[in-house]
Order: structure tokens, then C-alpha cells, then sequence
């Protein structure tokens, strides 16, 4: 388990400061604000803040799993791995493929696709309600217009399958914080 090269002070802390960062960071908006804003704010509120804050979170969250990556291969060679070691460096990039389709990607087609269904919803005069209401005013929408019945199937698929990445990442960088607290001395 001991390197050829031992990673000095600075690029542990670094490391963690990474892993921290991004999981923090998908604890809080997965589990937290995303549920309070959520329950909270009007509908189209609620999506204009996730369109904006999102293209940072998933940027952000891109360059702490690239940075983890390089840092852990910068100290780990590859003629030297053992399974462990493969395994952490197969989930960092696992985390850091995945997370880079989101941001550039997913994430990105669900803020347009939403933004366009948020117009044409207020050219009917819906999207001020709060919370979990009564969906039929936006179901009769969709049942007599075409475009935002095709808008609501792709972003019901964008939104599935950007949820499903950033599940990943967090599944991903929940081993990757088990595997740096059992190798605290050697990351």
C-alpha cells in the first residue's frame, strides 16, 4: 500500500478538500435544498433558481472529481496499484466521466427544456403554484398541446437520467470518502 512517491501535506489536504467539497455539495442540494425550495417556492421560482444554480453545481462538482483523479494518479502508478487502488481509481473515474456528461450535458438540456415549458405555462397562467399541488390545469395543458406534451417526455427523460448521474457521483464519492478514511496516511 505504501507509494513510491508519497503525497506531501498539501496534496492530501487537497484531495480531501475535493472529495469533501463535491459530496457536501450533492448532500445539500440532492437531499436538502432541493426539497425545501422545492416545498416552498413557486413552481416557476423554484425552476429558474435550479436553472441557474445547477450549471455551477454540476461545473464545480466536474472539477473537484477531475482534480480528485489527477491527484490520486499523480501518486498512485499504475505498475504499482493494488486492487484497492484500482477500484478507487476506477470509481474516480467513474465520478468524474459521469459528472462531466451531467454538467455538460443533461443538466444543461433540462434547464432549456424547462425554461421553454415555463413560457408556455405562463402563456396560460400556470406556474405560481407553491409545493405539490393540483397537477390537472398542467395535464390538461399537456393533453391539448402537442409542444408541451413533447416537452413534458424529454424532460421527464433529461431529469431521470440527470437525477441517475448525480446519484452516481454520489455513490461514487461516498466510496471514494470510505476508501480515503481507511488510507488516511496514504490517500
Amino acid at each position: 500500500m505504501i507509494t513510491a512517491t508519497e503525497p506531501p501535506f498539501s496534496a492530501k489536504v487537497l484531495q480531501l478538500v475535493f472529495l469533501s467539497t463535491f459530496w457536501g455539495m450533492q448532500i445539500w442540494v440532492t437531499f436538502i435544498s432541493g426539497l425545501v425550495m422545492g416545498s416552498n417556492l413557486t413552481r416557476h421560482t423554484y425552476g429558474f433558481i435550479q436553472s441557474r444554480l445547477f450549471p455551477y453545481y454540476l461545473h464545480i462538482g466536474s472539477a473537484c472529481a477531475f482534480f480528485n483523479l489527477i491527484l490520486f494518479t499523480t501518486y498512485h502508478p499504475s505498475d504499482e496499484l493494488t486492487e484497492e487502488e484500482t477500484a478507487q481509481l476506477v470509481v474516480l473515474f467513474i465520478s468524474v466521466t459521469v459528472a462531466a456528461i451531467n454538467a455538460q450535458w443533461f443538466g444543461q438540456l433540462t434547464s432549456e427544456i424547462m425554461a421553454d415549458m415555463h413560457l408556455m405555462e405562463q402563456s396560460h397562467g400556470l406556474g405560481q403554484d407553491i409545493g405539490l399541488c393540483s397537477r390537472k390545469a398542467y395535464l390538461r395543458l399537456r393533453d391539448s398541446d402537442p409542444k408541451y406534451k413533447k416537452l413534458t417526455s424529454q424532460l421527464r427523460f433529461y431529469s431521470s437520467v440527470s437525477s441517475l448521474c448525480n446519484l452516481a457521483c454520489i455513490w461514487c464519492n461516498s466510496l471514494s470518502l470510505y476508501y480515503t478514511a481507511a488510507n488516511l496516511s496514504t490517500l
